[in-house]
Order: C-alpha cells, then sequence, then structure tokens
C-alpha cells in the first residue's frame, strides 16, 4: 500500500516535519510557497514554485499565491504518485508514536455512530471537551447539538480524521472565548454520525479514490477545507473520528484576522449543509467563479 503525506509550508524545516520524513512507510510531499525558504529536508520531496507552475501554470494562477491551498498542488503529486491513503498535515502538528499506526480507512469496523436531527453533527462535542466545536461548524446549531443518542454501525472509512491534543485549530470565536489547551480522551473514539461534520486538513487521513472530489477551495477564506469535507461527504464519503494522534504546537496566528477569514462560514455554514445534503452540486452556489475555475482545473488531471 502506497501512503503519502502532504503538506504545505512557510517555515524552515519544523520539529513535526522531520518526523513525519523520518516515517519510512511514508512518503513526504511538502510543498513550498513564495515565503518559503531554503528547504534542505532528506527523506523528502519538496516541490519548489517553480516546479509547481511548470507542473499546471493556469491552475497555479487560479489558486494564487501566500495560502495554504496551495496544498491542492500535493494531493495531484500523491495522486501522480499512485497513493493509495493520502494524509494532510501541518507543519506544527507534532505527531505522536501512535500517529498512522491506527488506520481504519478502508477497513470494515465496527463503530459508535451518534444519531442527531440536526442538518450537521460537531464532533467536538461528543468527547470531553464539550465546551469547544469545530471550526466550519454551523453557529446556530451550538445550542441544540445533542450525544444522547447512539448506535452501533458497520462502515468502510473513506476518511479518518485524528483529533489534536494542544491548542488546535477550532473555530476562531471558539478560540478566543476559551483559549484551550487539550487533551481529548482516547475513550471517547472512535466515532462517526449520520449527519455531514467538518473535519479539517491538520491530521486527516483520505483514501486516494477521493482526491478527484477533494480539493481545497481557494479564495473563501478559512473555509478551504471544511467546505472540501462537506462536499465529499455529501458525494457518499464516510468519515470516522479517531483519538489525537498530533500535539499542535500552534503557529502564531491573529485570532482577528482568523475570525475575519471564517465570516463567510459564519454566513453560509448552515444554508450549505441543508442544500449539500439535497444536492451535493449546490456547492458551485456558494464559490466564487475564480474558486470555480480552480477545481475545475484541478479534476482535469483525475481524466
Amino acid at each position: 500500500m502506497k501512503k503519502v503525506i502532504v503538506t504545505t509550508t512557510i517555515n524552515p524545516p519544523t520539529e513535526s516535519i522531520k518526523r513525519f520524513s523520518k516515517m519510512t512507510d511514508w512518503s513526504l510531499v511538502v510543498i513550498g510557497d513564495r515565503k518559503t525558504p531554503d528547504y534542505p529536508l532528506d527523506n523528502a520531496i519538496y516541490v519548489t514554485p517553480d516546479m509547481q507552475e511548470a507542473y499546471d501554470r493556469e491552475l497555479s494562477d487560479a489558486i494564487g499565491w501566500n495560502c495554504i491551498q496551495r496544498r491542492n498542488f500535493g494531493l495531484l503529486w500523491a495522486h501522480d504518485m499512485k497513493a493509495d491513503i493520502v494524509a494532510v498535515v501541518d507543519d506544527d502538528n507534532i505527531p505522536y508514536d501512535h500517529w498512522g499506526r491506527n488506520l481504519l480507512v478502508g477497513q470494515a469496523v465496527n463503530i459508535k455512530q451518534y444519531q442527531t436531527t440536526l442538518p450537521a453533527f460537531d464532533p467536538i462535542g461528543a468527547t470531553n471537551e464539550t465546551k469547544l466545536w469545530h471550526r466550519g461548524y454551523p453557529l446556530e446549531l451550538i445550542p441544540q447539538r445533542d450525544y444522547s443518542v447512539s448506535n452501533e454501525i458497520t462502515i468502510v472509512p473513506d476518511v479518518q480524521a485524528d483529533f489534536w491534543n494542544g491548542d488546535p485549530d477550532i473555530d476562531a470565536l471558539c478560540r478566543m472565548e476559551h483559549r484551550p489547551e487539550c487533551s481529548f480522551e482516547k475513550s471517547c473514539f472512535p466515532f462517526t454520525s449520520n449527519a455531514l461534520s467538518p473535519f479539517n486538513s491538520q491530521n486527516t487521513f483520505i483514501s486516494a479514490k477521493w482526491l478527484k472530489d477533494y480539493f481545497l477551495f481557494p479564495h473563501i477564506g478559512r473555509l478551504d477545507d471544511i467546505w472540501a469535507a462537506y462536499y465529499i461527504e455529501a458525494k457518499g464519503a464516510k468519515v470516522v473520528y479517531h483519538e489525537a494522534s498530533v500535539y499542535q504546537q500552534r503557529n502564531v496566528h491573529d485570532l482577528l484576522r482568523d475570525m475575519k477569514q471564517e465570516y463567510i462560514g459564519y454566513e453560509n455554514n448552515l444554508k450549505l449543509v441543508q442544500d449539500l445534503k439535497v444536492n451535493p452540486e449546490s456547492i458551485m452556489n456558494f464559490l466564487p467563479e475564480r474558486s470555480i475555475k480552480a477545481f475545475e482545473l484541478y479534476r482535469k488531471h483525475f481524466v
């Protein structure tokens, strides 16, 4: 089985990336940006800006520079490498020793499924950190979250979204209010739900068969990975949430700027999940034209 780790960075090799590069059963692809300094790192494929433009200049222009959505080139690199499973990670997430060893993607597993009548499910509320909520979860639904109903179900996950201890990439308003230092209890995992649920691209394993549809949408702020998650779930991808396998030693963030970058979601997340349930392609109604163009260019590589 071919397994590929994909990340983007504007930093020199971090402690996290050095550890990922030493994992002998994984290949590491690091996508550079124009801000990225020289990148001396053994046991990794570093894709320079020039290499990305040579690969697909039109897609590069459509995505733009100095943005995390350059990570889409890493997904294409993984596709060309014939990956079976792709792990998308952030460069400030330090992997624990058990990272990548408890993979459920592609295997039939019997797990807890939370039942909700709401149009979306918040996975963080199902843990011991009940006051927090996931980035991209509709704010209007937070007071209505209910985890009292569940059953056992056998599924074959397409996505495994592992959690993250430390200072994770949750909703900006939530981070400002709680300033969390998380330690998620292992006993809470694994689980899934019967509704669309947000997962991010900081510590997530994806079956390569979904790469054609999994695209980090540019030009929508910090909802790029969340809307990508909602989209592939609406198209049928099954998601399981698993125990924390990284510690997030968080890069410096301006939380007010993050909040502004998430505002498009505050306005649209609820309507989006409602519409996606009816028609997954309705996501196009929420995307700017240049984001749709970038998605079309990305998909051409899978024809």
